[in-house]
């Protein structure tokens, strides 16, 4: 199979750049549990990991019968920053990566703003993404919708289709796909390999592995 050489690389944040994930899904049971809806670790792995605000919002609503109140969040914030403070690292071998890389990168993520910043500056991160970050509030649908993606491309000045997209949750590759740009999933974090696999994707599990990865075919 043949494909457009990668010009641009787009990383997702979290359980990408920064080892995250694992930080949220525990607090993230903590929290959904003390506004009465209860999860397991593997549902929320599923169902949460990658996904926008509003559509976490609308499975906590489901989960416990009735709607949350609007600012819902705020009580539990401090809870994320504390854990994020004293837990959050880099996920392992990104900084080669980033080094290695050839070609110009940009960040794309569902979270804020804020929020992508304050992760990127606790791990060291944030001086290498400065006016390259791209964040969901910027579009009119975060992932698995196309928008956040073919937004960054256009800013940047690449073609959807020499676009590499490097994601580690189902909502990611399933965007990255709907863009028409190549999907790399990442399934060295919380995600399985087979909820990543799908057309024009390849899954890998070392991130020291995509500067190889990224001329091959999908």
């Amino acid at each position: 199979m043949t494909h457009e050489p990668v010009e641009l690389v787009i990383f997702d944040c979290d359980g990408v750049l920064v080892d995250s994930e694992r930080i949220y899904c525990r607090v993230d049971r903590e929290v959904f549990a003390a506004l009465g809806a209860v999860f397991t670790e593997a549902e929320v792995i599923d169902r949460f990991v990658g996904s926008s605000h509003a559509m976490l919002t609308s499975l906590v609503e489901e989960r416990r019968g009735r709607p949350l109140e609007p600012g819902w969040h705020s009580p539990f914030e401090q809870r994320y920053e504390d854990a994020l403070d004293a837990e959050l690292t880099a996920v392992e071998g990104v900084t080669d990566v980033l080094d290695a890389l050839e070609v110009p990168y940009c960040l794309a993520s569902n979270g804020s703003h804020a929020d992508i910043r304050r992760n990127l500056g606790r791990t060291g991160l944030l001086d290498r993404f400065e006016g390259r970050i791209f964040s969901a509030r910027d579009v009119a649908r975060g992932k698995p919708a196309p928008d956040l993606f073919l937004h960054a491309a256009a800013a940047m000045g690449v073609p959807p289709e020499r676009c590499a997209v490097v994601e580690d949750s189902p909502y990611g590759v399933r965007a990255a796909r709907a863009a028409g740009m190549r999907a790399f999933g990442y399934c060295g974090g919380l995600t399985r390999a087979d909820r990543l696999r799908g057309p024009r994707t390849v899954v890998f599990e070392d991130m020291r592995e995509l500067p190889g990865l990224l001329g091959e075919p999908a």
